[in-house]
């Protein structure tokens, strides 16, 4: 039975390279991250590719999800590796890598708290995905995602939201995802058992 804890649980088969993770966190085989966030009670399953990215607490990405992918430089007379991977084709030629990363670099996502990224969604560089939202099975997200919206599509559109925007409202007061673990489990039975409303009654938000 797996278990969860403060360590981070990585697969022998991802790649990890200058990323933080948080407590009881999951990264599933093959995936990679690259100079990204991924904060705690968040996990990310097979196949996936996070770069320059902070994924926020409580956020499930589905397998095959490409966070801030790159771009070739569609503005050059060739938009070829060969403009920035020189030396692959020939030898002393030196690589632009650099200054080709660093715009990347520029241009992070920023993803909130407890968000649904589903199967296949492709999140284009320097959106930001607000807490709460649900971005459907292969949407490419182009746009920046309201908290508690639910996208969809390519490009992914908004077709409804979670909740009414006062009870979003209060949920983001509420910010239950800063609790620490053990006041998570006193809650755990309303969570599982009670409507939000009833949640936000309860536990004053």
């Amino acid at each position: 039975m797996k278990r969860l804890s403060e360590a981070p649980l990585v697969h022998p088969d991802a790649g990890v390279l200058a990323t933080r993770l948080g407590r009881y966190t999951e990264v599933g085989a093959r995936t990679r991250l690259l100079e990204s966030v991924l904060d705690d009670y968040s996990y990310i399953v097979e196949d996936g590719e996070v770069a320059y990215t902070t994924i926020g607490k409580f956020v499930s990405i589905a397998r095959m999800v490409r966070i801030n992918p790159g771009n070739h430089p569609m503005e050059r007379a060739s938009q070829a590796h060969f403009t920035y991977r020189a030396s692959a084709y020939w030898p002393g030629e030196e690589d632009d890598e650099a200054s080709f990363f660093d715009r990347r670099r520029a241009s992070p996502v920023t993803i909130g708290h407890d968000v649904w990224i589903g199967h296949g969604a492709v999140i284009l560089p320097g959106r930001t995905i607000g807490t709460g939202a649900v971005v459907g099975a292969g949407a490419i997200v182009t746009k920046d995602v309201a908290p508690y919206a639910i996208v969809v599509g390519n490009p992914a559109r908004p077709v409804r939201r979670r909740f009414p925007e006062a009870v979003s409202e209060r949920l983001l007061a509420l910010a239950w995802w800063d609790w620490d673990h053990e006041r998570l489990r006193r809650a755990l039975p309303d969570f599982r058992g009670l409507g939000v409303e009833a949640f936000l009654e309860k536990h004053g938000g």
